[in-house]
């Protein structure tokens, strides 16, 4: 994610960023029992877009320890021109092909540096209404980037890996894609849209972002541009005894600002970045006042210890379910 840190750098425990178990327990029973949901356009969900699959914690912890390996074999960092960035989309490439997605490699010239966005398509469901997720893989030069961005992409990935095991088949065309050159000012996306027709970007029916979904002293944040989109997410969230806030981040500092716009309709979670938490979100969500929501925010530190686990399953089951949701 692009800007700057507020909070010293420093290393924090794991977190439990969930504050109600016992509520949202009770939440998923009366959910189980409601039989037929309704989708954000209105009407029944029918017998092809049954309920999301939870996604494996542990699925999304093993591509980020991976994602570590490559970063310690490159130099200690996954940065867009560094090698550790083409090995970890190699990383992510070679799981999407084996699972069936279509994938392609767009690549794109940022300042004589050659950079690489991945895009994998899901076959099958309306082309021209098509529910993209997206999340930048590029990691800042002076560190592995294992929350900023490993973790939005590594929750992107199992989403996908679970519509392939899942053999969904949506209404809606399904995309992923994982972006080069974010943290060079969003360089990667914006190539990407900029290619597009007219036609092409009208067919993105919404584009889902994650962009940090696993910070230490976790906030829970959805991104307010569109209600009904929104509303997939805090609703989810309530599901589980989470209230969440709106995310100041739909105003430009991840991908989806690219495509925002360029007029699509734009959606999301995050767990907050180097900016502190307030008191009353402390005592919202079980973090610490006063401390940042990722102390290691652009540092050597962010590493695999700078992940909160259960903000990091929390916020992977929204993206799919998000995705299960939106492309019905």
């Amino acid at each position: 994610m692009r800007g700057s840190s507020t909070g010293t750098p420093r290393r924090q425990p794991r977190r439990t960023a969930l504050a109600a178990a016992s509520s949202a327990a009770l939440a998923l029973t009366l959910l189980g029992a409601a039989g037929a949901q309704a989708s954000p356009g209105g009407g029944e969900k029918g017998p092809h877009t049954a309920e999301a699959p939870d996604i494996s914690v542990a699925a999304v912890q093993q591509d980020l320890e991976d994602l570590q390996s490559v970063a310690e074999a490159n130099g200690g960092n996954r940065a867009h021109g560094r090698p550790g960035y083409k090995a970890s989309l190699d990383y992510i490439k070679e799981k999407l092909d084996a699972a069936g997605y279509k994938t392609t490699i767009q690549e794109f010239d940022n300042n004589g540096s050659t950079g690489y966005n991945l895009v994998a398509d899901w076959p099958g469901g309306a082309t021209d209404s098509t529910v993209m997720t997206g999340a930048h893989l590029d990691s800042v030069s002076s560190g592995p980037g294992i929350n900023d961005n490993g973790s939005g992409s590594a929750g992107i990935l199992e989403t996908a890996l679970a519509v392939a095991k899942a053999d969904l088949k949506p209404s809606k065309h399904l995309r992923f894609a994982w972006w080069d050159a974010e943290e060079e000012g969003l360089v990667g996306s914006r190539q990407y849209v900029e290619r597009l027709s007219q036609d092409e970007i009208g067919a993105i029916d919404t584009y889902l972002n994650f962009d940090m979904i696993g910070s230490p002293n976790a906030g829970h944040f959805v991104y307010e541009d569109d209600p009904s989109v929104e509303a997939v997410f805090t609703e989810w969230f309530q599901s589980k005894g989470i209230e969440t806030e709106a995310s100041e981040e739909v105003n430009g500092r991840s991908d989806h600002a690219s495509f925002k716009d360029a007029g699509v309709t734009v959606g999301g979670s995050f767990t907050g970045a180097g900016e502190t938490m307030t008191q009353a979100q402390a005592d919202k969500w079980g973090g610490t006042a006063g401390e940042p929501y990722d102390a290691c925010y652009h540092s050597v530190c962010d590493d695999l210890s700078n992940i909160n686990e259960e903000a990091l399953d929390l916020h992977s089951d929204a993206i799919a379910h998000a995705v299960w949701e939106l492309s019905s």
